[in-house]
């Protein structure tokens, strides 16, 4: 990419840099803080108990109960679905074939999952060409996604789920924006001095933006990327 003169910070020595750095980091710590107390206030949160569902899985029926193996939290994404569609939710597909090393939940008693209105068959072909390596689940059959904020043609959610014996309850919820903390992706982009490069950004003048999602990767740049004929 060609940057243009204006689209540099400005230049200055060592000392100012560590000072303008010292103060942003007093709001980076600040925002920290913030988050400890979010997920604070969040471990207190009430829960719903859920119906005994029923979804479709690669060997089969399984019980909601039966999802959360050995442990007794369980973190589910619904994956957004339009049938007949040949490539599903580009934003869907890029999020959640970020994910390809979970076993470190185990060591805090969770599975995370990804559960879709699409039947199961289609629902785990698309997570072969895309090269996902998640657990995938489908409600097609079920109406666990529209009881959880994902209805048939609807948006994307993050549901967090806590197992009693065989009973299990609802205990967190969002979706849009809520689900970027759990990206590592814009995480990183964040740390950029160009940043996501999105129209919406704050960004100083002269800064190179571009329309909202047209730096996303395509379901089919990741297909190319990792999915079955990805080249390894």
């Amino acid at each position: 990419m060609s940057i243009s003169s204006n689209a540099l910070p400005p230049v200055v020595d060592t000392s100012t840099w560590e000072k303008e750095l010292a103060a942003l980091r007093v709001r980076e710590k600040a925002a920290t803080r913030e988050l400890d107390a979010i997920a604070a206030q969040r471990r207190r949160l009430p829960m719903v108990k859920m119906p005994d569902y029923v979804l479709e899985g690669e060997q089969g029926p399984v019980r909601l109960a039966d999802i959360f193996g050995d442990h007794p939290q369980l973190i589910v994404y619904s994956h957004m679905w339009r049938e007949g569609a040949e490539w599903q939710c580009g934003g869907c597909t890029g999020f959640t074939t970020q994910f390809t090393r979970l076993a470190g939940l185990e060591k805090f008693d969770a599975r995370f999952v990804i559960v879709t209105q699409g039947p199961v068959d289609e629902a785990l072909a698309y997570r072969r060409k895309v090269g996902n390596t998640m657990t995938w689940y489908s409600t097609a059959n079920s109406t666990f996604g529209g009881d959880v904020g994902a209805p048939p043609n609807g948006g994307f959610a993050v549901n967090v789920f806590l197992r009693d014996g065989d009973t299990v309850y609802r205990t967190w919820h969002t979706d849009g924006r809520g689900t970027e903390q759990l990206s590592h992706l814009f995480g990183l982009v964040d740390l950029l001095p160009y940043g996501r490069q999105e129209e919406w950004q704050d960004s100083p003048e002269g800064w190179p933006q571009s329309p909202t999602y047209s730096r996303w990767a395509t379901p089919q740049e990741i297909a190319a990327a990792y999915g079955e004929g990805a080249a390894r």
